[in-house]
Order: C-alpha cells, then sequence, then structure tokens
C-alpha cells in the first residue's frame, strides 16, 4: 500500500496555509476595530469567512485524517503570531506615554519640545513624596524614540503606555518619511 502523500502531507499544509491566512486577517480585524478603521474591517471580515469555510469543510470532509486537525490548531496558531507581527510592524495608530518621576524633568522636557512633541505636565505626590506626571500623545513610529530620550534623561522614571483612538495636537511627527507598508517590509527591528 502506497503512502497518501495528499492525505497527509499537502492537504494538511493547504489547511495550516488557509487558517494562517483566515487568522491573521481576524487578528488584523480585530485591532482595526479597535482603532477605528471601519473601511477595511468588513472587506478583512469577508475574506476571513470565505478561507474559514474552506478549510473547515477540508477538516470534516477529513474527520480520519489526524494531520487536518494538527495543521488547523498550527495555523490558528501561526496566525495569531502573524497578525500580531504585522501589527507592530505596520504601527499604526497614536499611544499616549504617562511619565511619573521624581528626577529633574527640565532636561526630558526640553528633549521632547526640540522635537515638537506636545506635553502636558502635571503636578502628584507618591508613595514616597511629590512627583511629576508627564503625558504625550506621540505616533507610534515613533513610541521607541520618546522612550529612548525617557532613559537618557529621567533613567528612573515610570512610564506606561497605552492606544489612543484619535487625537488632534501633539503628535511627535515622522516627517512622512515612513508608510505602514514600508514598515511591514522593513529589516530594522521596532520595539
Amino acid at each position: 500500500m502506497a503512502f497518501d502523500y495528499f492525505s497527509w502531507i499537502i492537504l494538511p499544509l493547504l489547511i495550516f496555509v488557509a487558517r494562517l491566512g483566515d487568522v491573521t486577517m481576524a487578528t488584523l480585524r480585530h485591532i482595526f476595530v479597535s482603532k477605528g478603521f471601519k473601511k477595511i474591517v468588513p472587506i478583512l471580515g469577508f475574506f476571513e469567512v470565505l478561507i474559514w469555510l474552506v478549510a473547515m469543510r477540508q477538516v470534516f470532509s477529513h474527520l480520519d485524517n489526524v494531520a487536518c486537525f494538527i495543521a488547523w490548531a498550527a495555523g490558528f496558531s501561526a496566525g495569531t503570531y502573524l497578525g500580531m507581527y504585522i501589527d507592530e510592524r505596520l504601527a499604526i495608530g497614536t499611544q499616549i506615554i504617562r511619565i511619573i518621576t521624581a528626577e529633574d524633568i527640565i532636561p526630558l522636557t526640553d528633549a521632547l519640545k526640540k522635537r515638537n512633541q506636545g506635553i502636558t505636565i502635571v503636578d502628584g505626590h507618591g508613595a514616597v513624596g511629590p512627583v511629576k506626571l508627564i503625558f504625550t500623545i506621540v505616533k507610534r513610529t515613533n513610541k521607541a524614540q520618546v522612550i529612548e530620550l525617557i532613559h537618557v534623561h529621567t533613567p528612573n522614571a515610570f512610564y506606561s503606555i497605552e492606544d489612543v483612538k484619535g487625537s488632534e495636537h501633539g503628535v511627535f511627527s515622522d516627517n512622512g518619511n515612513s508608510t505602514p507598508i514600508s514598515r511591514l517590509f522593513s529589516l530594522s527591528s521596532q520595539k
């Protein structure tokens, strides 16, 4: 009896690739929904479900083939990872960085102002005394630059980062030097 290459190698590979595609689209669709991209979400959803139906039909047509189940699960895992990786590389949207420090903030605020970065400073009181809270909204493409400034000028500062759905002023400009597509295929790593 000859080994059935199609059932045990090619079909599971096709199921893996289909699952990789539909879960990647699903992950990106969820991310785009949270960022308010209303036009691309239905298109991604259409192709996501279409691919899912084709892959699911193949799994149900071959219920006696454990390789199809393994390919299904592996495609799901890999698709989740790939979707998050693509989102990180595209770096679409803005984030708010909250910096809390008891250190001298003048060097940090001067460095942020030199880069035309909008900031808001609030006096606060921490567990061990007075602190300054600095709020700034940055494009995700520039987050690493602002974090580097924090590390250089206030190395003991606590900071947190959160996605922002929209803002109008104070966003650090990248002067249009990069696009989401160029960032996706860039070889340099981003934080």
